[in-house]
């Protein structure tokens, strides 16, 4: 296992800050599972190469430079924690980032209301706005037990398909983004859904589903070229960073 420190490019100690940022905004957010879960992203121009968390941080403790680089085949190229890496997380991030090539950042979660809604048969329900953005892009895989066998990676990627967001059954959620500021926003998105229909179905009163027409024209207006916020939430959250845990530029 190397724990050297090898010569990083100004592209990958970008790619590496971001990173970290979204696992200290899943970590203030409670999306952390422990030492458990992972954010991966890509090293820019080094094919197959990407970034995971050190196995035995946990979210909080996560920096730029004790972001642990993998290839493909779950060799650790650059580890200065020389704790290595959870096999589960590379199996599922380490299949996604050799076959869909448009996925730049990979993020999966273990939350309360992630699992709870995974365990419904309905799965995520058209209940609420943040719901709606989802419509008709979900993927669903259902559990083979806990990720170790590498031939589940087949089967992650069929249910998968061409989607960028899949619920995991029994276990938790996943998104998939073309960058990292977009993953988080689609995750923190997807944990809000899960979280009102949980709360929601805790009220014991009839609830209001939408139909798949305004479901639909919901998620065509999240989708609509040139949205004015898609960009714009990522900045903010990095000076809220920079201001309670700038540490995790390092």
């Amino acid at each position: 296992m190397s724990t050297s420190r090898t010569p990083i490019t100004d592209a990958e100690w970008q790619v590496r800050q971001d990173l970290a940022a979204a696992y200290q905004l899943a970590a203030l957010h409670r999306m952390t599972d422990h030492i458990y879960t992972h954010i991966s992203a890509r090293v820019p121009d080094e094919e197959g190469h990407f970034l995971l968390n050190a196995y035995g941080l946990t979210f909080n403790e996560v920096t730029a430079s004790n972001l642990v680089k993998v290839d493909l085949t779950g060799k650790v190229l650059s580890d200065t924690t020389g704790l290595g890496i959870n096999l589960a997380g590379f199996i599922i991030h380490g299949a996604i980032h050799e076959h869909r090539h448009d996925a730049f950042c990979v993020m999966h979660t273990h939350t309360q209301a992630g699992i709870a809604v995974s365990a419904q048969r309905r799965g995520l329900r058209m209940l609420s706005q943040h719901a709606m953005r989802f419509h008709h892009k979900i993927a669903y895989h259902d559990y083979e037990g806990v990720v170790l066998d590498m031939d589940e990676r087949d089967h992650i990627l069929q249910n998968l398909g061409t989607l960028n967001v899949m619920i995991l059954r029994n276990h938790g959620l996943l998104v998939c983004g073309d960058n990292i500021p977009d993953a988080f926003d689609q995750m923190y998105y997807l944990e809000r859904a899960c979280q009102i229909q949980i709360a929601a179905q805790s009220s014991g009163e009839e609830l209001i589903e939408s139909s798949d027409t305004v479901a639909s024209r919901v998620a065509a207006q999240f989708d609509r070229p040139g949205r004015p916020s898609k960009d714009k939430h990522w900045p903010p959250l990095l000076r809220m960073l920079d201001r309670v845990k700038p540490e995790y530029k390092r």
